[in-house]
């Protein structure tokens, strides 16, 4: 794994639960802001896709963009913790 692939997860490992960024944003936070590219082809890779949550990574345009484990489950997954946060929100 490369050094820049270990920073993008890091990067994508504290996308808090519920939220989504953008492949642009991941870039510019794993410290190449141009590497969006870089960042799909390393998340379509991510070995650990339930740990590591590249479902919550999007489009700039607000598409979902791809997932390893078919984009109907990124979808399902993105809308069920959309749901989970509004529910421990509305706890409080």
């Amino acid at each position: 794994m490369t050094p820049f692939a270990k920073k993008v997860y890091r990067v994508v490992l504290n996308i808090p639960f519920g939220q989504t960024r953008t492949y642009k944003w991941v870039a510019q936070k794993a410290g190449k802001p141009t590497a969006w590219r870089s960042v799909g082809s390393i998340l379509n890779k991510n070995p650990f896709p339930l740990i590591i949550p590249c479902h919550r990574v999007i489009k700039s345009n607000n598409i979902l963009g791809g997932y390893n484990l078919g984009q109907k489950n990124k979808k399902k997954l993105l809308d069920l913790e959309k749901e989970i946060a509004l529910c421990l929100k509305n706890k409080k």
